[in-house]
């Protein structure tokens, strides 16, 4: 998809496609993290910190309940 930045005021805006914002589950009042890795800019949803430390701990008491297990399914 080609995209061409439009004038916003005394900036340039990129319009996203609905399709892409339902896709990434973006809506109006969700925060982005742009950043670039010096070729191409990337924007993504910034998840929320609680939301990421609970699949932490879950994913801490999986791995104690059943490391034996899952190293067992590695081999």
């Amino acid at each position: 998809m080609q995209k061409m930045l439009i004038k916003h005021g005394n900036s340039l805006a990129l319009v996203i496609d609905k399709p892409i914002l339902e896709l990434l589950q973006i809506s109006l009042d969700t925060p982005l993290e742009i950043s670039t890795n010096g070729d191409c800019l990337l924007v993504k949803p910034c998840r929320n910190v609680d939301r990421k430390k609970k699949l932490k701990d879950s994913l801490k008491t999986i791995n104690g309940k059943f490391s034996n297990d899952l190293r067992k399914l590695a081999e």
